[in-house]
Protein backbone atom coordinates (compact mmCIF):
# COMPACT_ATOMS: atom_id res chain seq x y z
CA UNK A 1 0.00 0.00 0.00
CA UNK A 2 1.43 3.40 -0.96
CA UNK A 3 2.38 5.81 1.80
CA UNK A 4 -0.35 8.31 0.89
CA UNK A 5 -3.03 5.61 0.87
CA UNK A 6 -1.75 4.32 4.20
CA UNK A 7 -2.02 7.83 5.68
CA UNK A 8 -5.59 8.17 4.37
CA UNK A 9 -6.57 4.87 5.94
CA UNK A 10 -4.83 5.81 9.18
CA UNK A 11 -6.74 9.06 9.47
CA UNK A 12 -10.04 7.41 8.64
CA UNK A 13 -9.32 5.06 11.54
CA UNK A 14 -8.69 8.08 13.81
CA UNK A 15 -11.98 9.65 12.68
CA UNK A 16 -13.76 6.33 13.28
CA UNK A 17 -12.28 6.02 16.77
CA UNK A 18 -13.27 9.59 17.64
CA UNK A 19 -16.82 8.80 16.51
CA UNK A 20 -16.89 5.77 18.79
CA UNK A 21 -15.60 7.79 21.76
CA UNK A 22 -18.16 10.51 21.06
CA UNK A 23 -21.01 7.98 21.09
CA UNK A 24 -19.75 6.63 24.43
CA UNK A 25 -19.56 10.13 25.93
CA UNK A 26 -23.19 10.71 24.99
CA UNK A 27 -24.10 8.85 28.19
CA UNK A 28 -24.14 12.35 29.67
CA UNK A 29 -26.95 13.29 27.30
CA UNK A 30 -28.75 10.06 28.09
CA UNK A 31 -28.55 10.80 31.80
CA UNK A 32 -30.09 14.22 31.27
CA UNK A 33 -33.24 12.63 29.81
CA UNK A 34 -33.65 10.55 32.98
CA UNK A 35 -33.57 13.21 35.68
CA UNK A 36 -37.37 13.31 36.07
CA UNK A 37 -38.07 9.63 35.47
CA UNK A 38 -35.45 8.58 38.06
CA UNK A 39 -35.16 11.68 40.24
CA UNK A 40 -38.62 12.23 41.68
CA UNK A 41 -37.37 14.77 44.21
CA UNK A 42 -35.29 17.94 43.64
CA UNK A 43 -32.40 16.64 45.73
CA UNK A 44 -32.33 13.41 43.67
CA UNK A 45 -32.23 15.40 40.42
CA UNK A 46 -29.43 17.52 41.82
CA UNK A 47 -27.54 14.36 42.77
CA UNK A 48 -27.92 12.89 39.27
CA UNK A 49 -26.80 16.08 37.54
CA UNK A 50 -24.01 16.45 40.07
CA UNK A 51 -22.52 13.18 38.87
CA UNK A 52 -22.93 14.26 35.24
CA UNK A 53 -21.63 17.75 35.92
CA UNK A 54 -18.49 18.86 34.05
CA UNK A 55 -18.39 15.58 32.14
CA UNK A 56 -20.61 17.27 29.55
CA UNK A 57 -17.54 19.40 28.80
CA UNK A 58 -15.62 16.27 27.78
CA UNK A 59 -18.49 15.31 25.44
CA UNK A 60 -18.51 18.77 23.88
CA UNK A 61 -14.73 18.74 23.54
CA UNK A 62 -14.88 15.34 21.83
CA UNK A 63 -17.50 16.69 19.41
CA UNK A 64 -15.32 19.69 18.57
CA UNK A 65 -12.26 17.44 18.18
CA UNK A 66 -14.24 15.17 15.87
CA UNK A 67 -15.19 18.15 13.68
CA UNK A 68 -11.67 19.56 13.74
CA UNK A 69 -10.07 16.23 12.83
CA UNK A 70 -12.52 15.78 9.95
CA UNK A 71 -11.73 19.29 8.69
CA UNK A 72 -7.97 18.75 8.83
CA UNK A 73 -7.86 15.23 7.37
CA UNK A 74 -10.83 15.18 4.96
CA UNK A 75 -11.61 18.84 4.18
CA UNK A 76 -13.84 18.06 1.20
CA UNK A 77 -16.25 16.21 3.50
CA UNK A 78 -16.17 19.13 5.90
CA UNK A 79 -17.07 21.63 3.18
CA UNK A 80 -19.67 19.30 1.66
CA UNK A 81 -21.49 18.11 4.79
CA UNK A 82 -20.85 20.85 7.33
CA UNK A 83 -21.29 23.50 4.65
CA UNK A 84 -24.05 21.85 2.60
CA UNK A 85 -26.07 20.02 5.27
CA UNK A 86 -26.02 23.30 7.17
CA UNK A 87 -29.34 23.09 8.99
CA UNK A 88 -28.81 19.70 10.60
CA UNK A 89 -25.34 20.62 11.93
CA UNK A 90 -26.58 23.99 13.19
CA UNK A 91 -29.45 22.19 14.94
CA UNK A 92 -26.95 19.85 16.62
CA UNK A 93 -24.81 22.80 17.69
CA UNK A 94 -27.88 24.63 19.04
CA UNK A 95 -28.89 21.73 21.26
CA UNK A 96 -25.35 21.44 22.62
CA UNK A 97 -25.22 25.17 23.33
CA UNK A 98 -28.44 25.10 25.37
CA UNK A 99 -26.93 22.22 27.34
CA UNK A 100 -24.09 24.44 28.54
CA UNK A 101 -26.61 27.15 29.35
CA UNK A 102 -28.66 24.66 31.36
CA UNK A 103 -25.75 23.55 33.51
CA UNK A 104 -24.53 27.09 34.00
CA UNK A 105 -27.78 28.72 35.10
CA UNK A 106 -30.18 26.09 36.54
CA UNK A 107 -28.88 26.59 40.10
CA UNK A 108 -28.08 30.28 39.84
CA UNK A 109 -29.98 32.25 42.51
CA UNK A 110 -32.90 34.26 41.15
CA UNK A 111 -32.54 33.00 37.56
CA UNK A 112 -35.38 34.52 35.59
CA UNK A 113 -36.47 31.37 33.72
CA UNK A 114 -36.63 29.00 36.65
CA UNK A 115 -34.85 25.71 37.30
CA UNK A 116 -37.36 23.60 35.36
CA UNK A 117 -36.71 25.61 32.20
CA UNK A 118 -33.02 24.75 32.32
CA UNK A 119 -33.88 21.15 33.12
CA UNK A 120 -35.93 21.23 29.92
CA UNK A 121 -32.86 22.53 28.04
CA UNK A 122 -30.89 19.53 29.32
CA UNK A 123 -33.65 17.11 28.31
CA UNK A 124 -33.88 18.59 24.80
CA UNK A 125 -30.12 18.29 24.41
CA UNK A 126 -30.26 14.67 25.55
CA UNK A 127 -33.06 13.83 23.12
CA UNK A 128 -32.41 15.82 19.96
CA UNK A 129 -28.63 16.06 20.37
CA UNK A 130 -28.27 12.28 20.29
CA UNK A 131 -30.92 11.56 17.64
CA UNK A 132 -29.64 14.23 15.23
CA UNK A 133 -26.03 13.12 15.68
CA UNK A 134 -27.09 9.55 14.91
CA UNK A 135 -28.95 10.74 11.81
CA UNK A 136 -25.91 12.73 10.66
CA UNK A 137 -23.64 9.69 11.06
CA UNK A 138 -26.25 7.60 9.26
CA UNK A 139 -25.85 9.75 6.14
CA UNK A 140 -22.31 8.37 5.82
CA UNK A 141 -24.05 5.18 4.71
CA UNK A 142 -27.27 6.49 3.14
CA UNK A 143 -25.74 9.51 1.38
CA UNK A 144 -26.77 13.09 0.69
CA UNK A 145 -28.03 15.18 -2.22
CA UNK A 146 -24.92 17.07 -3.27
CA UNK A 147 -22.73 17.62 -6.31
CA UNK A 148 -18.98 18.13 -6.19
CA UNK A 149 -17.18 20.01 -8.96
CA UNK A 150 -13.59 20.87 -8.10
CA UNK A 151 -13.37 22.89 -11.30
CA UNK A 152 -15.56 25.56 -9.73
CA UNK A 153 -12.66 26.71 -7.58
CA UNK A 154 -11.22 28.47 -10.67
CA UNK A 155 -14.57 29.89 -11.80
CA UNK A 156 -14.29 33.69 -11.94
CA UNK A 157 -17.63 34.33 -13.65
CA UNK A 158 -19.91 32.25 -11.42
CA UNK A 159 -19.99 30.51 -8.05
CA UNK A 160 -16.61 29.08 -7.02
CA UNK A 161 -18.10 26.71 -4.47
CA UNK A 162 -16.79 23.16 -4.88
CA UNK A 163 -19.73 21.40 -3.22
CA UNK A 164 -23.35 22.37 -3.82
CA UNK A 165 -26.38 20.97 -1.99
CA UNK A 166 -29.26 20.07 -4.28
CA UNK A 167 -32.31 20.72 -2.10
CA UNK A 168 -33.50 23.58 0.14
CA UNK A 169 -33.63 21.41 3.29
CA UNK A 170 -29.83 21.51 3.59
CA UNK A 171 -29.43 18.28 5.53
CA UNK A 172 -32.72 18.12 7.44
CA UNK A 173 -34.03 15.70 4.82
CA UNK A 174 -31.88 13.08 6.59
CA UNK A 175 -34.70 12.58 9.11
CA UNK A 176 -36.95 11.35 6.28
CA UNK A 177 -34.82 8.22 5.79
CA UNK A 178 -35.91 5.55 8.25
CA UNK A 179 -32.37 4.13 8.39
CA UNK A 180 -30.96 7.43 9.66
CA UNK A 181 -33.78 7.76 12.18
CA UNK A 182 -33.28 4.16 13.34
CA UNK A 183 -29.58 4.85 13.97
CA UNK A 184 -30.41 8.11 15.72
CA UNK A 185 -32.90 6.42 18.05
CA UNK A 186 -30.46 3.56 18.65
CA UNK A 187 -27.85 6.12 19.77
CA UNK A 188 -30.47 7.83 21.97
CA UNK A 189 -31.51 4.64 23.77
CA UNK A 190 -27.90 3.45 24.07
CA UNK A 191 -26.97 6.76 25.70
CA UNK A 192 -29.71 6.18 28.29
CA UNK A 193 -28.53 2.62 28.91
CA UNK A 194 -24.94 3.76 29.44
CA UNK A 195 -26.13 6.58 31.70
CA UNK A 196 -27.94 4.13 33.99
CA UNK A 197 -24.89 1.86 33.97
CA UNK A 198 -22.82 4.88 34.98
CA UNK A 199 -25.25 5.65 37.80
CA UNK A 200 -24.92 2.06 39.04
CA UNK A 201 -21.16 2.59 39.09
CA UNK A 202 -21.12 6.04 40.69
CA UNK A 203 -24.23 6.65 42.82
CA UNK A 204 -24.62 4.68 46.01
CA UNK A 205 -28.36 5.03 46.36
CA UNK A 206 -30.66 2.03 46.51
CA UNK A 207 -33.64 4.30 45.82
CA UNK A 208 -32.21 5.63 42.55
CA UNK A 209 -31.09 2.15 41.51
CA UNK A 210 -34.59 0.81 42.10
CA UNK A 211 -36.12 3.62 40.06
CA UNK A 212 -33.64 2.90 37.25
CA UNK A 213 -34.87 -0.66 36.63
CA UNK A 214 -37.84 0.16 34.43
CA UNK A 215 -36.09 2.87 32.33
CA UNK A 216 -33.17 0.47 31.82
CA UNK A 217 -35.42 -2.31 30.50
CA UNK A 218 -37.31 0.09 28.21
CA UNK A 219 -34.11 1.70 26.92
CA UNK A 220 -32.45 -1.68 26.36
CA UNK A 221 -35.42 -2.89 24.29
CA UNK A 222 -35.49 0.39 22.37
CA UNK A 223 -31.80 0.12 21.57
CA UNK A 224 -32.09 -3.48 20.37
CA UNK A 225 -35.09 -2.73 18.14
CA UNK A 226 -33.62 0.32 16.44
CA UNK A 227 -30.03 -0.93 16.20
CA UNK A 228 -31.19 -4.18 14.59
CA UNK A 229 -33.41 -2.18 12.23
CA UNK A 230 -30.44 -0.09 11.13
CA UNK A 231 -27.96 -2.97 10.96
CA UNK A 232 -30.25 -5.33 9.00
CA UNK A 233 -31.13 -2.54 6.56
CA UNK A 234 -27.41 -1.77 6.20
CA UNK A 235 -26.62 -5.36 5.24
CA UNK A 236 -29.19 -5.25 2.44
CA UNK A 237 -28.36 -1.70 1.35
CA UNK A 238 -26.46 -0.78 -1.76
CA UNK A 239 -23.38 1.41 -1.59
CA UNK A 240 -20.96 3.18 -3.87
CA UNK A 241 -17.65 1.54 -4.68
CA UNK A 242 -14.76 2.98 -6.64
CA UNK A 243 -11.81 1.72 -8.60
CA UNK A 244 -8.61 3.08 -7.07
CA UNK A 245 -6.83 2.76 -10.42
CA UNK A 246 -9.35 4.10 -12.93
CA UNK A 247 -11.17 6.37 -10.47
CA UNK A 248 -14.56 5.12 -11.65
CA UNK A 249 -17.60 5.02 -9.33
CA UNK A 250 -20.41 2.50 -9.41
CA UNK A 251 -23.35 1.69 -7.16
CA UNK A 252 -23.03 -1.86 -5.80
CA UNK A 253 -25.75 -4.03 -4.31
CA UNK A 254 -25.05 -5.39 -0.80
CA UNK A 255 -21.88 -3.28 -0.65
CA UNK A 256 -21.62 -3.30 3.16
CA UNK A 257 -22.30 -7.03 3.37
CA UNK A 258 -19.51 -7.48 0.84
CA UNK A 259 -17.23 -5.33 2.98
CA UNK A 260 -17.96 -7.52 6.00
CA UNK A 261 -17.11 -10.66 4.05
CA UNK A 262 -13.97 -9.19 2.50
CA UNK A 263 -12.71 -7.65 5.77
CA UNK A 264 -13.22 -10.51 8.25
CA UNK A 265 -11.05 -8.98 10.99
CA UNK A 266 -13.23 -5.88 11.12
CA UNK A 267 -16.34 -8.06 11.08
CA UNK A 268 -15.10 -10.21 13.96
CA UNK A 269 -14.20 -7.17 16.05
CA UNK A 270 -17.62 -5.67 15.22
CA UNK A 271 -19.33 -8.81 16.51
CA UNK A 272 -17.22 -8.65 19.68
CA UNK A 273 -18.30 -5.05 20.22
CA UNK A 274 -21.97 -5.95 19.79
CA UNK A 275 -21.60 -8.90 22.19
CA UNK A 276 -20.03 -6.62 24.80
CA UNK A 277 -23.01 -4.28 24.58
CA UNK A 278 -25.44 -7.19 24.80
CA UNK A 279 -23.61 -8.58 27.82
CA UNK A 280 -23.78 -5.16 29.48
CA UNK A 281 -27.57 -5.11 28.98
CA UNK A 282 -27.92 -8.45 30.74
CA UNK A 283 -25.41 -7.46 33.41
CA UNK A 284 -27.24 -4.23 34.10
CA UNK A 285 -30.81 -5.54 34.09
CA UNK A 286 -30.22 -8.77 36.01
CA UNK A 287 -27.39 -7.80 38.37
CA UNK A 288 -27.40 -3.99 38.39
CA UNK A 289 -23.65 -4.46 38.21
CA UNK A 290 -21.33 -1.55 38.87
CA UNK A 291 -19.12 -2.91 36.05
CA UNK A 292 -21.80 -2.79 33.35
CA UNK A 293 -20.63 0.67 32.21
CA UNK A 294 -17.25 -0.75 31.20
CA UNK A 295 -18.84 -3.39 28.96
CA UNK A 296 -21.37 -1.01 27.39
CA UNK A 297 -18.80 1.78 27.01
CA UNK A 298 -16.07 -0.35 25.43
CA UNK A 299 -18.67 -2.20 23.35
CA UNK A 300 -20.10 1.06 22.03
CA UNK A 301 -16.67 2.43 21.09
CA UNK A 302 -15.64 -0.80 19.34
CA UNK A 303 -18.96 -1.24 17.50
CA UNK A 304 -19.16 2.33 16.20
CA UNK A 305 -15.49 2.35 15.19
CA UNK A 306 -15.89 -0.85 13.16
CA UNK A 307 -19.09 0.42 11.50
CA UNK A 308 -17.22 3.54 10.42
CA UNK A 309 -14.40 1.42 9.00
CA UNK A 310 -16.98 -0.53 6.98
CA UNK A 311 -18.14 2.80 5.56
CA UNK A 312 -14.71 4.00 4.45
CA UNK A 313 -12.43 1.03 3.82
CA UNK A 314 -12.36 -1.49 0.95
CA UNK A 315 -12.73 1.11 -1.82
CA UNK A 316 -16.06 2.31 -0.45
CA UNK A 317 -17.55 5.79 -0.66
CA UNK A 318 -18.09 6.92 2.93
CA UNK A 319 -20.43 9.69 1.75
CA UNK A 320 -22.40 8.62 -1.34
CA UNK A 321 -23.96 11.31 -3.49
CA UNK A 322 -27.62 10.70 -4.29
CA UNK A 323 -27.52 13.36 -7.01
CA UNK A 324 -24.40 12.29 -8.91
CA UNK A 325 -22.63 9.04 -8.12
CA UNK A 326 -19.35 10.48 -9.44
CA UNK A 327 -19.50 13.17 -6.74
CA UNK A 328 -19.41 10.57 -3.95
CA UNK A 329 -16.69 11.16 -1.37
CA UNK A 330 -14.03 8.59 -0.55
CA UNK A 331 -10.97 8.66 1.66
CA UNK A 332 -8.95 8.88 -1.56
CA UNK A 333 -10.63 11.89 -3.20
CA UNK A 334 -11.52 13.98 -0.15
CA UNK A 335 -8.37 13.90 1.99
CA UNK A 336 -5.77 16.56 2.66
CA UNK A 337 -2.40 16.48 0.92
CA UNK A 338 0.19 13.86 1.75
CA UNK A 339 2.32 16.50 3.47
CA UNK A 340 -0.58 17.62 5.70
CA UNK A 341 -1.53 14.08 6.66
CA UNK A 342 2.12 13.27 7.41
CA UNK A 343 2.53 16.26 9.72
CA UNK A 344 -0.79 15.48 11.41
CA UNK A 345 0.30 11.89 11.92
CA UNK A 346 3.28 13.06 13.95
CA UNK A 347 0.99 15.31 15.96
CA UNK A 348 -1.34 12.37 16.59
CA UNK A 349 1.43 10.70 18.59
CA UNK A 350 0.40 12.90 21.54
CA UNK A 351 -3.05 11.25 21.61
CA UNK A 352 -2.07 8.83 24.44
CA UNK A 353 -1.10 11.85 26.56
CA UNK A 354 -4.44 13.50 25.76
CA UNK A 355 -6.24 10.31 26.80
CA UNK A 356 -4.26 10.29 30.03
CA UNK A 357 -5.22 13.92 30.68
CA UNK A 358 -8.90 13.16 30.08
CA UNK A 359 -8.68 10.24 32.51
CA UNK A 360 -6.95 12.45 35.10
CA UNK A 361 -9.49 15.26 34.67
CA UNK A 362 -12.30 12.71 34.93
CA UNK A 363 -10.93 11.46 38.24
CA UNK A 364 -10.65 15.00 39.55
CA UNK A 365 -14.23 15.76 38.50
CA UNK A 366 -15.36 12.75 40.49
CA UNK A 367 -14.04 14.35 43.66
CA UNK A 368 -16.32 17.33 43.29
CA UNK A 369 -19.70 15.81 42.49
CA UNK A 370 -22.03 18.36 44.00
CA UNK A 371 -24.95 20.56 43.11
CA UNK A 372 -22.66 23.23 41.72
CA UNK A 373 -21.38 20.83 39.05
Amino acid sequence: METYSLLQHYWWFIISLLTGILVFMLFVQGGQTLIYSIGKKPEQRDQILGFLGHKWEVTFTTLVTFGGAFFASFPLFYSTSFGGAFYVWMAILFFFVIQSVGYEFRKKPSNILGEKTYDCFLFLNGLFGTVLLGCAVGTLFTGGEFIVDKGNIANITGPNVISMWQNPWLGLEAVLDYRNVALGLAVFFLSRVMAIHYFFHSIESDVLKEKSKKPLVISSIGFLVFFLTFFISLIFSSGVGYDAVSGGYVREDFKYLTNMLEMPIISVVLVIGVLLVLYSLWNGIVKQSTKAIWFSGVGAIVTVTMLMLLAGFNNTSYYPSLSDVNSSLTIANSSSSEFTLTVMSYVSLIIPFVVWYIWYAWKQMGRYNNNGY
